[in-house]
């Protein structure tokens, strides 16, 4: 376990409404899919794992557990990690006509996030 992506957990309704609210006032947005109803949104209220930047070719992975029925968000090691390396995982943004590009210079980098 490397650290839990913490923030305030909404609705997934809310998520699109917070979005454009953070774009309009020039906030980056930070927010992490739990599932169909459930999102942590970090932006204003999360931890230095909101920070953690994708990639095709990851060191590290994300998996939502339960814990007492409360669901948590957490970044996991794919093997070790050596000191002053960047920490990564892979996004897994869901397949949209819109592309996004990925910057993230892998090798085996996809081109796009989505």
């Amino acid at each position: 376990m490397v650290i839990e992506y913490a923030g305030e957990v909404i609705r997934a309704g809310l998520c699109d409404k917070r979005e454009k609210y953070y774009e309009s006032k020039g906030i980056g947005c930070y927010m992490f899919k739990i599932d169909n109803d459930i999102v942590v949104d970090a932006t204003l209220k999360g931890n230095a794992a909101r920070f953690i930047n994708h990639s095709c070719d990851p060191n590290c992975f994300s998996k939502v557990i339960d814990v007492n029925g409360a669901k948590h968000i957490i970044i996991y090691a794919l093997r070790s990690i050596h000191r002053g390396e960047e920490l990564t995982y892979d996004y897994k943004f869901p397949f949209e006509e819109v592309k996004i590009p990925c910057t993230c210079g892998a090798k085996k980098c996809r081109g796009f996030l989505n």
